[in-house]
């Protein structure tokens, strides 16, 4: 659940710092007051968009901290593992982002920097917001078939899985088809000059690393008379007389005959001048070796540069370094190879192709059956809901069709198919609000206050599935009063059971029902604006809740009706 959520400098709040418990929350005051800034620091500590506008005029940025404790199975941890960053699930998890004035975003999980792309990946895991867009996104039907999904879980997730496998196994085959055909009239008038390429870069046989190679042989050849001379030198000066050698043996010698008089401080120098001594020689040893084997040979010179002088002509033509020739030469092999043998290879990529259309076909079947299960389970959990939303007449149901596409080569059951990366469906949610009607699309028949509680339905639904653990409604109930408001209040109520809810409201009927109620106004203090935010409870909250039913003067009737509602809600509560 979220623990801890602190704000700094978001619009016109200055400071809050909120406590929050397990259950159903709820914020209320006045339009304007600042109920859904609360609601834009969640969205941006999960990744929403930030921008300049939102930071306090005259301050340097907004800082928005959340703090989250979870169970050490809930999947972020396994998000935060893959991400790389350091997360213990006996420890709450810490969100931060913060928003410059200038427009620039930085966030932090656990202390650890991340980027958007990945604060959204984790956001997703720990919050899931419902706006009033949302109830647009009910009309849109491509969505209808991502929630069927979602609400089939691993029945359909394995079943799309295989079909994913083979709907790319046979894409990376059609590409290859299509990329066959459209390079070959260019391939052709290129074969003649691939192959002069290749016989210029085989014949040369380069091999790897062989001009680093050469051209270190090269400065050892053109300047041997240099290494010779100075080596000499070198070995002269060590085994010269009166030199190196001769000096540390006399030396050695000297303090040998020192030490018979004072062992204790000169036998150590003798052993250091004796090892010294054998050094020196060894190395003189080595010298005279390296000396006499120097090579002085123009002929085998003259190989060197020439090969090095056709290494760089096939340098400037096919690639930098003699790596990149051999790939190149690698590559258009590869090219003529596919332009002579065009009609084989095509012929197995189609023969290919088919084996995959019939297995897709297999795969579409068996996903699009597991889907018309799922689409009634879907159906009648719906109507369930709904029953408790006060829309016990309502007919749901998941029309499942084929998205047929005439100009596809791929047919199932005889019939055009368009395949794409979700299979071969359309979905569409269905609904008939009153007895006798035609079911019709949510779009052409739905009113606000029945999206508001289809949209509760579903989000009831999929909070056993998803484990996302904070569920946040804003303004969900608008469009609805009486009985139907009551209705969406129990139902958040019960929902809170098993997740964490926030719910902006401005119906009584739903704020009697929270756990823990924010009142959220606004002040002018200094020619500056405010918002602040109180935890209410007791005397305070009848107010609040007597102000929401009467308006701006709170009477004794409105303050007896509002103790009334606050304990009927504790009653409800307790049966649940």
């Amino acid at each position: 659940m979220l623990s801890e959520l602190s704000i700094r400098n978001l619009a016109v709040i200055e400071h809050v710092h909120l406590h929050f418990k397990q259950g159903f929350h709820v914020l209320t005051g006045e339009t304007g007051a600042g109920k859904s800034i609360i609601i834009d620091a969640l969205s941006l500590v999960i990744g929403g968009r930030g921008t300049s506008e939102l930071v306090r005029h005259g301050c340097d940025k907004a800082e928005i901290e959340a703090m989250f404790d979870l169970p050490a199975d809930h999947p972020v941890w396994q998000v935060l593992e893959r991400l790389g960053i350091e997360g213990d699930a006996s420890e709450p998890l810490l969100i931060r982002r913060d928003i410059t004035a200038q427009g620039k975003s930085a966030s932090r999980v656990n202390g650890q920097m991340v980027n958007l792309s990945m604060l959204r990946d984790i956001g997703a895991l720990l919050v899931n917001i419902h706006g009033q867009h949302e109830h647009q996104s009910l009309l849109d039907t491509e969505e209808h078939l991502h929630l069927l999904d979602l609400y089939g879980d691993t029945d359909i997730a394995t079943a799309k899985q295989a079909y994913t496998a083979a709907y790319e196994a046979y894409m990376k085959v059609r590409k290859e088809l299509q990329e066959i055909e459209t390079a070959s009239q260019q391939s052709l008038q290129m074969l003649d000059l691939y192959r002069f390429q290749i016989d210029e870069i085989a014949s040369a046989k380069l091999k790897e690393g062989e001009d680093a190679s050469l051209s270190e042989e090269k400065r050892k050849l053109a300047n041997a008379e240099k290494l010779f001379q100075n080596v000499s030198d070198a070995y002269e000066q060590l085994y010269g007389a009166g030199r190196g050698l001769d000096a540390a043996s006399k030396a050695a010698a000297k303090l040998r005959d020192a030490a018979v008089y004072d062992a204790a401080n000169l036998n150590g120098l003798v052993e250091q001048i004796e090892s010294a001594f054998y050094q020196l020689e060894d190395a003189a040893y080595q010298l005279r070796d390296y000396r006499d084997n120097i090579e002085f040979n123009p002929g085998r010179l003259d190989e060197i540069e020439s090969r090095l002088d056709l290494i760089a002509s096939l340098r400037r033509k096919y690639g930098d370094t003699v790596s990149d020739i051999l790939a190149y030469l690698e590559r258009i092999e590869r090219e003529v190879t596919t332009i002579e043998h065009k009609d084989d290879i095509v012929r197995k990529l189609q023969q290919e192709a088919q084996q995959l259309i019939a297995e897709l076909g297999r795969h579409a079947r068996e996903l699009s059956d597991r889907r018309h299960g799922v689409a009634a389970r879907l159906a009648s959990a719906i109507e369930a809901e709904l029953r408790d939303l006060h829309m016990e007449r309502t007919k749901f149901e998941v029309a499942l069709n084929r998205a047929e596409d005439a100009r596809s080569e791929l047919e199932l059951n005889g019939a055009p198919v368009k395949f794409g990366k979700d299979g071969v469906d359309q979905a569409e949610f269905l609904m008939a609000p009153n007895p006798g009607e035609p079911l019709r699309g949510l779009g052409k028949i739905a009113s606000g206050g029945e999206l508001s509680r289809i949209m509760l339905a579903l989000k009831t639904i999929f909070a056993r599935v998803d484990r996302i653990p904070v569920l946040v409604f804003d303004e969900v109930d608008t469009g609805v009063s009486g009985r139907a408001a009551q209705a969406i209040a129990e139902k958040l109520s019960r929902l809170s059971r098993s997740c964490q809810v926030f719910s902006i409201t401005h119906l009584p009927q739903v704020a009697c029902m929270a756990d823990v109620h924010f009142s959220i106004r606004k002040e002018v203090e200094g020619g500056r604006t405010f918002t602040k935010v109180a935890d209410v409870s007791g005397q305070d909250r009848a107010e609040e809740l007597a102000r929401m039913l009467g308006g701006v003067e709170i009477t004794e009737t409105t303050l007896h009706h509002a103790r009334e509602m606050l304990s009927l809600a504790d009653s409800q509560k307790a049966k649940m």
